[in-house]
């Protein structure tokens, strides 16, 4: 198995993701291209992953039923949006 690139979907574990991994190949019979998704689950030790991260995973040991990769780095931050209420109420503390 070799490494894979992929979007983290869900970050709600303790010490594990759940990223979505996209591929694509050719139809056989229909010759046209077909994109599919899979969702894996990763052992993220420093629970440092966020919904929207582009992240790269290395294959390992299985560590659960279901988990049997690992995040080797995140590729790409996510931009967290905050809504505007959420800063002014900020900086009215601040004074």
């Amino acid at each position: 198995m070799k490494a894979m690139v992929g979007m983290v979907v869900s970050n709600k574990m303790q010490k594990s993701v759940v990223v979505a991994v996209d591929s694509l190949f050719r139809h056989p019979l229909y010759n046209r291209y077909v994109k599919r998704t899979n969702k894996l689950m990763a052992h993220d030790e420093n629970n440092m992953c966020n919904i929207g991260d582009r992240v790269k995973l290395d294959p390992s040991r299985p560590l659960s039923k279901r988990k049997r990769w690992v995040v080797a780095e995140i590729l790409k931050t996510a931009r967290i949006y905050t809504p505007p209420s959420a800063t002014s109420e900020l900086s009215n503390e601040a004074k």
